[in-house]
């Protein structure tokens, strides 16, 4: 059980992590098909959201990929808003809010799939900081509402925006850790934590999410980095379609 659990791990954060977006919505599934409970395997996929995207961010940092000056003025703001959207989620009906969210993603990853740029256009490298401010209101919006990382949420706006989309997961890779980590503490003052599970987890999801962003910033180019954001929206809109369902 233990072997398997690192290699799904492994090979979850590695290819999410191609998309700077966390693998717990994929691996909270798995974890209870494999007869962990929910309740358990909720605040691990939320850690290993948080030490999967920080190995990565590392290794972003380290060799310069990521723009602070974009990602700090996101986190600020939707670290703030994901507490005011997990209030208000106590008001709204939360298949409601699922299926704007589904809808959200599906748009977005058809326009991942679809959008081009004309040769005309050049990727921007900055924006002002009170567009940076509402981006992280947003996604730490709904992000609260949903229990879930904004990475689905943050990649298609900034795409929207005219970012790369290699900066696009550097940056979402930077932002998500820090509301993952906030959920994960919460679970983890009510006692529902499995700590040999979790250091297996988290291991895997270091060493496979820093492969995946090492492999994705030398051997694709931005045409498959939008390809593969756009998968993985797609099976985040599939996820919530079957969690309704």
């Amino acid at each position: 059980m233990e072997v398997l659990i690192f290699i799904i791990s492994f090979i979850a954060a590695f290819i999410f992590s191609l998309g700077g977006v966390g693998a717990a919505i994929i691996l909270i599934p798995i974890l209870v098909s494999l007869n962990i409970p929910i309740n358990m395997a909720k605040p691990i996929g939320l850690f290993y959201n948080t030490v999967s995207l920080t190995g990565a961010s590392i290794n972003n940092i380290k060799n310069r990929r990521l723009d602070f000056k974009i990602g700090i003025p996101i986190i600020i703001s939707s670290f703030i808003f994901a507490i005011l959207g997990a209030y208000l989620s106590k008001f709204i009906p939360n298949k409601i809010i699922l299926f704007l969210f589904i809808l959200f993603l599906l748009f977005s990853s058809f326009m991942f799939l679809f959008y081009k740029k004309s040769d005309k256009e050049k990727y921007i490298d900055k924006i002002p900081n009170i567009k940076l401010f509402l981006l992280g209101a947003f996604s730490g919006l709904l992000s609260g509402m949903l229990g879930i990382g904004g990475g689905g949420i943050i990649s298609p706006i900034m795409l929207f925006l005219g970012f790369n989309p290699k900066k696009i997961t550097a940056i979402t890779a930077f932002v998500v850790p820090f509301s993952s980590f906030s959920g994960f503490l919460t679970y983890w003052f009510m006692g529902a934590i499995n700590w040999e599970i979790l250091i297996i987890i988290s291991i895997a999801g270091v060493l496979g999410a820093t492969t995946g962003t090492i492999f994705m910033q030398k051997k694709l180019d931005s045409k498959s980095v939008k390809k593969i954001l756009a998968i993985i929206l797609l099976a985040m809109a599939i996820k919530l379609i079957l969690k309704i369902l």
